[in-house]
């Protein structure tokens, strides 16, 4: 009937009687109807299964003993492990690593990450990039060891390549796992476009110190670094030397750091942790053997152990001087004194294609880029170095690449080239199947690749957010004063000793 409303429901108060309206008077009714008056809305059947859900645990277990367990109980296979263990734990091993190599390669879960990025005045950013450009040809610049200053500044120069991807039009970008935002509220991290590296080694001391200053100024007047205390804030300050002199003062931010150095020479006690920081890969100083180089050069890798670098160096690197003496005379095993200038990097290039084993021990810090330059050269990594922290190892597995073993066997008169001549064909066969996809993750480029160090620094990131949040939040409502401090011992030295509880499980 004309100018009558007809509602389905006989018992709504809303069977009103009216002319008709304008529409948008209509729906405001409609709207006000369903808001305030409940039994006008259409009814919605819902399974009545919580009015029969039993909340006492004695009623509970009584009903679960009675009627369900007995179905429970047929015979099935459990997970008590009988008699020797160890080979179930190496399947166990290989099965989760196929399961991981499956899951890196797909899409990523719970991306991307959302980072605003400061714009920091040039003389931070634009003006050091063309200091180095202007002057990395110049070869009278050497550090007291005799390596060029540009080539210590390339291994480093990890604050430019995530700079350069991240400022990049969107349109040209390839990664999901990190998108830009504009909007300061928007943002889980904040990144800092500092190229501390550049400045260090290309700016007088005084000049630089002075330099360092006034980021450190610009940083901490931001709202947002006022906000958190810097917890969300990511400095790259990825050459040990670099930002030295003011780094107490940005203890909370996110470090991107070539390792942890336990040794106190170039961090000061619970300036870095895992937990905060995060490790990145040296850029390498030696090109990619691609998968046609691989195979070239698969029948001239005569050579079982290759190394080719300084062999005198300072702390934990003192390993290389004993390996070097116990090494260097024996057969198929090349060891040379070298630097990384441009004859030093195809030296270096051309030995570790033509190996099977590349040794790479600690330096003056737990890391060095020989590594990453045996990796991309397809050269097996034989690690030493007991305080060594690797990037990206929540991802990935090093021990499916490398051969990691203690100074103290290493160092053993026979034990290395021993231990090395006792593997397996097939399992270094395997071993150089990984590193030929491993590979990929150490390439830094522009656009930076799905898979590549800056993707997968990302990912790392994305596992710290919210342990920010939750100190940011905790820091933000604790009582001043308050004794209640959060610390996090978790850290401890990456050692390749045998399990210390080995005595009291024995």
């Amino acid at each position: 009937m004309p100018g009558k409303l007809h509602n389905r429901h006989s018992s709504s108060r809303c069977n009103l009687r009216f002319p008709i309206l304008a529409p948008v008077f209509v729906v405001s009714l409609l709207f006000t109807c369903y808001a305030f008056f409940p039994s006008a809305r259409p009814s919605i059947t819902y399974s009545d299964h919580t009015a029969r859900a039993e909340r006492s645990f004695v009623a509970s277990l009584e009903h679960f003993l009675t009627h369900k367990a007995p179905k429970l109980s047929l015979p099935v296979t459990d997970d008590t492990v009988r008699g020797e263990s160890e080979h179930l734990a190496r399947e166990l091993d290989d099965l989760v690593f196929e399961r991981e190599i499956r899951l890196l390669n797909e899409d990523p879960v719970g991306f991307p990450v959302k980072v605003y990025v400061y714009e920091m005045p040039r003389k931070f950013t634009y003006d050091l990039l063309w200091l180095f450009h202007n002057t990395y040809k110049e070869t009278w610049n050497l550090t007291s060891n005799g390596s060029p200053v540009h080539r210590l500044i390339e291994q480093h120069s990890i604050d430019y390549w995530l700079w350069a991807d991240l400022i990049a039009p969107e349109s040209e970008r390839r990664l999901k796992s990190v998108v830009r935002v504009h909007q300061q509220q928007d943002a889980d991290v904040f990144y800092v476009p500092f190229f501390t590296t550049i400045s260090f080694f290309l700016l007088e001391k005084q000049q630089c110190k002075a330099l360092y200053r006034e980021a450190l100024k610009w940083i901490t007047d931001q709202p947002a670094w006022k906000r958190s205390e810097g917890r969300d804030h990511i400095f790259p300050i990825h050459h040990p030397w670099s930002f030295k002199s003011v780094r107490k003062y940005v203890k909370n931010a996110i470090w991107l750091l070539p390792d942890l150095d336990s040794t106190g020479n170039w961090y000061k006690p619970g300036q870095v942790s895992l937990e905060k920081d995060l490790i990145l890969p040296y850029v390498p100083n030696v090109d990619l053997c691609d998968a046609k180089c691989l195979s070239e050069n698969s029948s001239k890798r005569t050579t079982l152990l290759f190394f080719r670098g300084r062999l005198k160096r300072n702390a934990g690197g003192k390993v290389r001087a004993k390996l070097g003496a116990e090494l260097s005379s024996a057969k198929d095993v090349i060891i040379t004194e070298g630097t990384a200038g441009d004859e030093g990097k195809l030296a270096a290039q051309k030995g570790m294609r033509r190996s099977l084993f590349c040794l790479c021990p600690a330096g003056d810090t737990p890391s060095s880029a020989r590594l990453f330059d045996a990796i991309v050269s397809g050269c097996i990594p034989v690690v030493v170095s007991d305080e060594l922290e690797l990037p990206f190892e929540g991802l990935l597995d090093y021990r499916k690449i490398a051969v990691i073993v203690s100074s103290g066997d290493a160092t053993q008169p026979g034990w290395l080239l021993n231990h090395l001549r006792s593997l397996s064909p097939s399992h270094i066969k395997g071993l150089q199947k990984n590193l030929a996809q491993y590979s990929r993750h150490f390439l830094y480029s522009s656009p930076a690749q799905p898979l590549g160090p800056e993707d997968l620094t990302w990912r790392m990131i994305s596992g710290k957010v919210v342990n920010m949040k939750l100190h940011t939040r905790r820091s933000q409502r604790m009582v001043k004063g308050s004794r209640s401090i959060c610390r996090c011992d978790c850290w401890q030295s990456n050692s390749t000793l045998s399990n210390p509880l080995t005595h009291v499980l024995s």
